[in-house]
């Protein structure tokens, strides 16, 4: 009777039969610690459900990772109604969506690593030395791999969170882009009324000067000097009117309908020192990612085991163990782990910068947002008594006793003063702006 596969030869070596490779490739399921993770220790970790990383699937039907739930936790600091509001949804439904795209695509990837703990099938053709093609198929299963499996998998958990944090980052930059453009255009706007008036006051002037030099009153100079006047404030007129329209025509190129029925501004809260911002948290996402990268590394060192069997039409199934290195070793091996070995110091020392960066950028703005909120209130007193000079000027010019050209000059410095007053709440609300994209909260962790 023929010896089956398996079976004791002559030389008494034992050759694997595919019953003990079958057990050996799926061991994990003979055991009592689940599928994938035999009690002998084979395979430990590889279970489906031992994946470290999210998948970001709707209803929470998947679990997430820290960082995941951290960015879907995320709340708007924006008001829920009004232009900010609309600004926001608008840009936010016009988005091309790459950084989406890209989650979508970091998440497939990261449901195939999740079976990479599975058995790899596939078809071999192989050609004779009689010229004869010879097709089989060759089943293939990793019992121990030195935790390359295991990392390729945390590597794919980790790339879907660099994705998220990717996103979180984009549609908050974009938020940012368009809402600045809203608000260029508010103070644009509110500096052309005062622009407007302005103008009117000078060329009020400009009447009375006229009347005088016509007849012989006044010095023709001083009417040049207050032509020249009314032109540069109608000129400045003209830019603001000019900065409005070009705002407001990026604002609706980048939205998804037109916004110019929008005005006003709306309050902003304080930073209230949290969450963490959002290039921080895309940086502990990229550390995860290098630390697994070199776990896959190192594993390329660590010898590893496998289970083949192959069918083919003629001899039926064939099957074997594989022992062997991913990576050859040499004289600069040692060198080589030692460098793989210091990714984690290199990740730890990449987060404090990365934080520290934040952190300076976000004091940064907090101290303009002091200093500007001390120039508007020190700003609102000195206009208030420019304005009460100007008037009493004008009274004291109607009486003849205060020249046309002091009340010109203080006209002119009134007018400076109250645009440059009118300008600080615009700048305000962009630095408090800048701080909330910085902490990815100006859109709703939910929506993105």
């Amino acid at each position: 009777m023929p010896r089956a596969r398996g079976e004791k030869v002559g030389t008494g070596a034992l050759r694997p039969g595919p019953a003990l490779i079958f057990m050996l490739a799926l061991g994990g399921c003979m055991g009592t610690d689940g599928p994938g993770v035999s009690k002998f220790g084979f395979g430990a970790g590889m279970r489906p459900d031992q994946v470290p990383g999210p998948q970001l699937q709707q209803a929470g039907a998947e679990r997430r990772s820290a960082i995941v739930d951290d960015l879907v936790s995320r709340r708007s600091m924006l008001p829920t109604s009004g232009p900010y509001a609309e600004v926001a949804r608008a840009v936010t439904e016009a988005n091309a969506g790459v950084a989406r795209a890209e989650l979508r695509v970091a998440r497939l990837k990261a449901e195939a690593k999740a079976k990479n703990w599975l058995p790899k099938i596939g078809p071999r053709v192989s050609l004779t030395d009689l010229g004869a093609v010879a097709a089989s198929m060759l089943i293939e299963q990793a019992i121990f791999d030195g935790g390359a499996r295991k990392a390729e998998r945390a590597w794919a958990a980790a790339d879907v969170e660099v994705a998220a944090a990717t996103l979180s980052a984009d549609a908050n930059t974009r938020v940012l882009e368009g809402l600045s453009h809203y608000i260029r255009a508010q103070r644009a706007r509110e500096q052309a009324v005062l622009s407007q008036q302005a103008v009117a006051r000078m060329a009020e002037y400009e009447r009375i000067i006229t009347i005088r030099a016509d007849g012989g009153m006044a010095d023709r100079s001083e009417q040049g000097v207050i032509q020249q006047k009314t032109l540069e404030l109608r000129s400045q007129l003209s830019t603001d009117r000019f900065t409005a329209e070009q705002a407001m025509a990026e604002l609706n190129a980048m939205a998804s309908r037109p916004l110019d029925g929008l005005s006003g501004l709306q309050p902003l809260p304080r930073d209230p020192g949290a969450p963490e911002p959002v290039s921080v948290v895309k940086t502990r996402a990229e550390a995860t990612r290098s630390l697994a990268e070199a776990d896959m590394a190192r594993a390329g060192y660590t010898p590893g085991l496998s289970a083949t069997a192959t069918i083919d039409k003629d001899d039926g199934l064939t099957s074997g163990l594989t022992l062997g290195l991913q990576n050859s070793l040499g004289l600069g091996t040692g060198a080589e782990i030692a460098a793989i070995n210091m990714t984690g110091d290199v990740v730890d020392r990449r987060i404090a910068r990365s934080a520290e960066e934040a952190n300076r950028r976000i004091v940064a703005l907090q101290h303009e947002i002091a200093t500007l909120e001390a120039r508007q209130a020190e700003g609102a007193m000195v206009l208030a008594e420019t304005e009460a000079t100007l008037q009493m000027f004008t009274e004291q010019f109607k009486v003849g006793r205060r020249p046309l050209m002091e009340l010109v000059g203080m006209s002119e410095t009134y007018s400076g003063l109250a645009r440059n007053q009118a300008g600080l709440k615009y700048e305000i609300a962009l630095k408090r702006l800048e701080i909330a994209r910085d902490r990815g909260v100006l859109v709703n962790g939910t929506e993105l």
